[in-house]
């Protein structure tokens, strides 16, 4: 897929959990959706999220709108994550509970031998006007490609 889907999906920003169609939210706007394949595990908790907290003005002095994290995680948990961050707020959650997002952008992996079941590739995406610009997945276990500092290079 080239393009983001027409899909609700709970969207988390500074605290709050609304239900939005993803394509209607990205309407008309730069911006970068990275995937994690789960919230509060280590890798994403310790680097990959907090790169981009870290490196958010600075992407968006490049002219991104938004930087999006999506998981595939309820909003429960993807409020609580970002919560737990003290600029966890620079950074909107996608909550692709279902891995419906996952499976339309084909970045959905089965994860059952750590016993996490169906989740989504660590990943990154440059996205204008709902266009994917650029897709970087991640091979297993690996955190290069779709970090902050590749992405903001690559803008």
């Amino acid at each position: 897929m080239n393009t983001i889907p027409s899909v609700t999906v709970p969207i988390v920003k500074e605290g709050q959990s609304i239900n939005m169609n993803l394509f209607d939210s990205l309407k008309n706007k730069k911006v970068i959706i990275f995937g994690v394949p789960g919230a509060f595990t280590p890798t994403c908790s310790e680097k990959h999220l907090p790169g981009f907290i870290k490196l958010s003005e600075a992407i968006k002095a490049k002219g991104i709108d938004d930087i999006y994290c999506l998981s595939v995680n309820d909003s429960f948990v993807m409020k609580s994550w970002l919560l737990s961050y003290t600029d966890g707020n620079k950074i909107k959650g996608i909550a692709d509970g279902n891995g419906e997002v996952s499976k339309l952008l084909n970045v959905n992996r089965d994860k059952s031998a750590n016993f996490m079941g169906l989740r989504c590739a660590r990943f990154a995406m440059i996205i204008d006007n709902n266009n994917i610009i650029n897709t970087y997945i991640e091979d297993s276990g690996k955190l290069e490609i779709s970090s902050a500092e590749n992405i903001l290079e690559k803008l």
